[in-house]
């Protein structure tokens, strides 16, 4: 693996996010991308430098100043690639892109399935572990069925990480006081 890739693109990503803050507004932002890398490299097995990179500058573009042709200057034809294929249309209302996110989730490569699952594990251990201030049980509740929706939609791409992510999903239904979504 060329780790040296990865550590610029946490850099570049840390830059980037360095004001920015998750949504239970304390944490840095920037522990999120890192975290999805995380998950992907431990959890995942994944060595595959492009993949991290990518995991890394995720949400970059969508949410900073970031342009994918910026990224593809920093980090290649492949991150930037990987990059967007993640990576929100800001035009589209909040509920259209989760509706696109999955109608769209069986058509991602191989690498941008790994990152959109490994994001989704991150933001679902959000939901119990450092909740968006504002958010209802209720609203968490949706966020999660939607999230368990998208990952379900993805072609199996790597069973460690999709077993993580059901795993976490259910410590996060019974925090959120849900049924379990075990399938017997």
């Amino acid at each position: 693996m060329n780790q040296l890739l990865l550590l610029q693109a946490i850099a570049f990503a840390t830059q980037k996010h360095r004001t920015q803050r998750r949504k239970d507004g304390k944490t840095p932002y920037i522990n999120h991308p890192v975290h999805v890398a995380l998950i992907l490299a431990d959890i995942g097995g994944v060595e595959d430098a492009e993949v991290l990179a990518a995991a890394a500058l995720h949400d970059t573009v969508e949410d900073t100043d970031t342009t994918f042709e910026e990224i593809e200057a920093h980090f290649g034809a492949g991150v930037r690639s990987l990059v967007e294929e993640v990576t929100d249309d800001n035009t589209l209302s909040p509920q259209a892109q989760k509706q696109y996110q999955v109608d769209h989730a069986s058509d991602l490569s191989r690498g941008a399935a790994l990152i959109r699952i490994a994001d989704k594990t991150s933001n679902v251990t959000d939901l119990y572990e450092a909740p968006a201030k504002n958010w209802t049980v209720e609203r968490r509740q949706k966020y999660l069925v939607w999230a368990e929706t998208m990952v379900n939609e993805c072609n199996p791409v790597n069973r460690a990480l999709e077993d993580n992510f059901w795993a976490i999903a259910e410590k996060a239904r019974e925090q959120l006081g849900m049924r379990s979504n075990k399938v017997a």
